[in-house]
């Protein structure tokens, strides 16, 4: 029961994340007197910190039917700030990437393609998209069926995209590979949270 009235939770939450995480990609630039490798070094940062709390929103109603405790209620309760964290996290991502490009646009060409502009541009609007409809007014607007399917569709593909991304510096840095695994885990996670579900009752007629 510690969890529910602890103050680290709501709004709070996610304002002290998301000013610890622009803290913290601040002072990573800085280091590198914001130079494009200080640059670079937050792109990394934000790219783990995003993977982190986008785990943590999409696992978190499967773990709390399954794992019922104190930890996954909590997580399930604030599953729409982390959400909106890794929302905020990915905007600090997709800055520190323009800066990038400003800084370097020779170094910038030549670790991006076409594919990683297009399928990042679906990604930065899938999730623009879920972070608009995080809300209630605009959740209501949009109807349960509609919004389930967004942000269900939606997290399925950032999860892929994020499978993708990590996955392809495997053969430069084989330690990318751990990355790879908390995506594996939520993926496992949903799927037997789904299996587990009690099968539809059939209507008998009267």
């Amino acid at each position: 029961m510690w969890m529910r009235h602890t103050w680290f939770e709501g709004w709070r939450l996610f304002a002290l994340l998301t000013l610890t995480l622009i803290g913290l990609s601040l002072w990573i630039a800085g280091m590198q007197h914001f130079e494009v490798e200080g640059v670079r070094m937050v792109i990394r940062f934000t790219a783990r910190t995003s993977l982190l709390l986008f785990c943590l929103a999409f696992s978190a109603a499967a773990l709390v039917r399954l794992v019922p405790n104190p930890w996954t209620r909590w997580q399930r309760r604030n599953r729409r700030y982390l959400g909106l964290t890794f929302a905020a996290s990915h905007g600090i991502h997709a800055i520190t990437i323009a800066a990038f490009a400003t800084l370097d646009p020779a170094g910038f060409a030549a670790a991006t393609s076409v594919v990683s502009y297009v399928f990042g541009g679906i990604g930065y609007l899938v999730i623009i998209a879920m972070t608009a409809t995080s809300f209630r007014p605009s959740a209501a607007l949009l109807g349960p069926h509609a919004w389930r399917r967004l942000h269900l569709v939606g997290g399925y593909y950032l999860l892929a995209q994020f499978m993708v991304s990590f996955g392809k510096r495997i053969p430069e840095m084989p330690l990318y590979a751990l990355f790879l695994l908390p995506l594996a885990a939520v993926f496992a996670l949903r799927m037997i949270s789904m299996s587990a579900r009690p099968a539809p009752q059939p209507v008998q007629a009267g």
